[in-house]
């Protein structure tokens, strides 16, 4: 029965998926472009299947998802549905051989197959499934949304993890566009999460919608886990003269982190909770948010000096004004990927380091859209867009 399910989570996430023979499979308990700016990448789509009203939902534990109603109701244009325990995996797939696949209902974009010039495909995200405290599977790593909303009084800190399918559009000659919706318990904040695949990009894109009387303030990061041979043989290109603040790695449901990182030289203390704290301030008040930015203020800034930078050393860092793309090289498998933004002014790049066997479960760079160090904010009835663009340049 485990080898069953392990085999079968092999299969539909991706093949850089790591899972360990023991893993228990339980959902109900799972964490969850080219080089032109990404805002090219978001097309209008040729067929429409029949809206349906957007039901307030709440981020609350997950529920069963009823997969064969999926399958009824939205099936077609390219995609299709099954179920995995309690939730359920939602698949994209384009005619030219380009693949996404998206759990529901954590959102979670776990593999992105695209097609590659020679007619074959490469994974280009990385996840890793291992079991949890309590036997469950734990899957981590992909694209994945980390974000809270919180106004200035605290009356708000909402993190939304539990997402509805609400539409599907296009064709799987062209493109498919999955759209997800989320509202907090009050519906006074709305949410609309729109994945799309193209035959040469994967783009994701959020909405913010603020129907309270106060302010918004939006902190977090779109978080890509991109997989690689190995970080000693990866590099950023087209990072030259960007300004970056060192920062701890923020703490997520969905980042895979390397084991005893607090130990190891080169990260340091990174890990503590006072610095996550300060990252992301929603998980301590108001006060102690003030006092650990008050207590980083000593942390490293700097300008990038390497138009072709290496990789292979353990990094965190957060870009305050890097190009709207760039892109990251692998030697080992002799690929390249280019990241784009829109709407985002910083960029989170982490490496766990070169320290691991090559094609491990820690053979990954993360790329982040963020807003970090500084918060969106979005005033009373605003609208806020932000997305980022995955471009396979290889075809």
């Amino acid at each position: 029965m485990v080898r069953s399910i392990t085999m079968a989570l092999s299969s539909i996430f991706c093949t850089t998926c790591f899972i360990p023979t023991s893993t228990l499979f339980s959902a109900r308990n799972i964490p969850s472009c080219h080089t032109c700016l990404p805002s090219t990448c978001y097309v209008q789509q040729k067929q429409c299947k029949r809206e349906f009203p957007h039901p307030a939902v709440a981020s609350v534990p997950y529920q069963p998802i009823n997969f064969e109603y999926l399958e009824e109701e939205f099936s077609g244009h390219g995609v299709t549905f099954e179920g995995v325990g309690d939730s359920c995996i939602a698949k994209m797939e384009l005619k030219n051989g380009s693949i996404a696949t998206i759990l529901l209902p954590s959102g979670l974009i776990t593999s992105y197959k695209a097609s590659m010039w020679h007619g074959g495909s490469m994974e280009l995200l990385h996840t890793s499934v291992s079991e949890g405290e309590y036997g469950d599977a734990v899957i981590q790593g992909g694209v994945s949304l980390n974000f809270n909303f919180q106004t200035d009084e605290g009356e708000v800190s909402w993190s939304p993890n539990n997402w509805v399918l609400h539409n599907v559009k296009g064709d799987a000659e062209e493109s498919i566009q999955v759209e997800l919706i989320n509202k907090s318990s009050e519906d006074k904040i709305g949410l609309k999460y729109i994945v799309t695949l193209e035959n040469d990009a994967l783009n994701s894109e959020l909405e913010v919608s603020n129907s309270k009387s106060l302010p918004l303030q939006i902190t977090g990061s779109i978080l890509n886990h991109l997989t690689v041979s190995t970080p000693d043989a990866t590099f950023a290109i087209g990072l030259e003269r960007s300004s970056y603040w060192s920062r701890p790695p923020f703490e997520s449901e969905f980042i895979i982190i390397p084991p005893d990182s607090g130990q190891e030289k080169g990260f340091g203390k990174i890990w503590n909770s006072s610095a996550l704290t300060y990252l992301f301030p929603q998980w301590g008040t108001k006060n102690q948010k003030n006092n650990e930015a008050e207590g980083n203020q000593t942390d490293m800034r700097g300008e990038e000096m390497d138009n072709y930078k290496p990789l292979r050393e353990k990094t965190s860092l957060i870009y305050t004004d890097a190009p709207r793309s760039f892109t990251v090289i692998d030697r080992g498998r002799r690929n390249s990927v280019s990241v784009g933004r829109k709407g985002f002014n910083e960029m989170y790049l982490f490496s766990p380091g070169s320290s691991f066997e090559m094609y491990s479960k820690y053979a990954f760079i993360c790329v982040g859209q963020a807003a970090i160090l500084k918060p969106i904010e979005l005033n009373p009835d605003g609208v806020w867009k932000g997305g980022q663009c995955i471009h396979n340049p290889n075809l």
